[in-house]
């Protein structure tokens, strides 16, 4: 079975969503990425990145970016393309997200790795995520302790990006929440 409508990849900074989104959309005939850290980095003045004491303009902006991801992905689902958007959607944000989402079928993969992976691979990567404002823990709880259980959930901490896609591609009927 392959994967048609919009697909959401969600996870903590570092789970290796942007990536595996990549793949996914490299392995299917007619697929579209959607990036929701791009509508972020448009905001050429004013961004107010989100924290955890975030002002009330980066809650407003934060929700701007996910409107204007959920509009993309419907958009280019609507136009034939299976749309694969990855983010971080954590806590009441991920089920939140969902329904903003119009397109049936609706599929939510959240990768999970352990603190440790996750530590790990941000170290390893150019760009880092973590700091003062945010740590692993912090991240890591927010999924674990107040993210809706919802699609498929996988601990990719020893899965490769190709075992990470074989197991969501395998795994469609979980990976359906809509």
């Amino acid at each position: 079975m392959t994967l048609t409508g919009v697909v959401v990849i969600a996870g903590v900074m570092a789970s290796g969503k942007s990536t595996v989104a990549q793949a996914l959309a490299e392995r299917l005939p007619r697929a579209a990425h959607v990036r929701g850290d791009v509508f972020r980095r448009m905001i050429v003045s004013g961004r107010q990145d989100f924290t955890p004491d975030a002002a009330e303009e980066a809650t407003a902006q934060l929700h701007l970016r996910y409107r204007l991801s959920a509009a993309t992905a419907d958009a280019y689902a609507g136009a034939g393309f299976t749309a694969i958007v990855q983010d971080v959607l954590l806590g009441p944000e991920l089920t939140s997200y969902v329904g903003r989402i119009r397109t049936r079928p609706l599929h939510v993969v959240v990768l999970a790795p352990s603190p440790e992976t996750v530590a790990a691979r941000d170290a390893a990567r150019p760009k880092t995520g973590y700091g003062p404002a945010w740590t692993v823990a912090d991240l890591d709880a927010e999924l674990r302790l107040r993210t809706e259980p919802l699609g498929l959930w996988l601990d990719t901490s020893e899965l490769t990006v190709e075992q990470t896609v074989e197991a969501i591609l395998t795994g469609t009927e979980r990976t359906r929440v809509a």
